[in-house]
């Protein structure tokens, strides 16, 4: 399968949410057909790794991205949730595993800057991630680095939880550092967790440019017309 062009993010939809979809919320027993099912309404793959320290999941696997870019062109981001030992081995694995995006925790502060130079070094995007006690000021320093910058609104790889009540203000804060770093290229703003059909509009409003979706695109009684409404928003 081919992979997304070097471009792909300055490529995505400007005019309106970008629809990441969450590998997590897959039928995983019959990944390949799900995938195929949502495909034509995905822009970007989001897939999670959890070593069950960082985060309390286990999840997933660099073969399991390897088979995921051999079924879609899509671009695939990998959202690492991973102690800061083995954040520099995940990061090797998971770009020769095919992932056009990595993204990692700014609470991995004591090998941030090493983590960005390898990503760039493999040529692939970077994003950071911010749990949702993290005050977004931290991102500030790295943000001209980036290409993405993710704002959990729920606790750290569990799912089903309700919106942070903060979750809205911390975007609109995210937003104006991304403005103020002075960044040439594109910085997109993604909210996940939390992700409702009440809550996506505030989402949007408080200026994300794409949302995580899970079960509410999986689980959609009709994806097409789901979409239409997140399109609109």
């Amino acid at each position: 399968m081919t992979a997304p062009s070097k471009t792909w993010i300055a490529e995505l939809p400007k005019d309106r949410l970008i629809a990441e979809f969450s590998v997590w919320s897959a039928d995983l027993v019959r990944l390949a057909d799900d995938l195929a099912r949502v495909d034509p309404f995905v822009d970007v793959l989001h897939i999670d790794v959890a070593d069950g320290h960082f985060a309390p999941a286990m999840l997933f696997f660099p073969d399991l991205v390897a088979g995921v870019r051999k079924i879609s062109a899509r671009p695939i981001h990998v959202h690492l949730m991973v102690a800061d030992s083995i954040l520099l081995s995940q990061i090797e694995q998971f770009a020769d595993a095919g992932g056009d995006l990595i993204s990692f925790h700014v609470e991995n502060e004591a090998v941030a800057e090493v983590a960005l130079d390898l990503i760039a070094h493999r040529g692939i995007a970077a994003g950071m991630v911010l749990r949702v006690e993290t005050p977004v000021e931290t991102v500030r320093k790295y943000a001209a680095r980036l290409d993405f910058i993710t704002l959990l609104g729920t606790a750290i790889g569990v799912k089903g939880q309700g919106l942070d009540e903060k979750a809205g203000e911390r975007l609109q804060q995210t937003k104006k550092i991304i403005s103020d770093c002075g960044a040439a290229h594109r910085i997109v703003l993604a909210a996940d967790g939390g992700i409702r059909e009440h809550t996506v509009p505030l989402l949007r409003q408080s200026g994300a440019q794409t949302v995580v979706l899970g079960s509410l695109a999986f689980n959609a009684p009709s994806l097409s017309e789901r979409m239409a409404w997140l399109h609109a928003l």
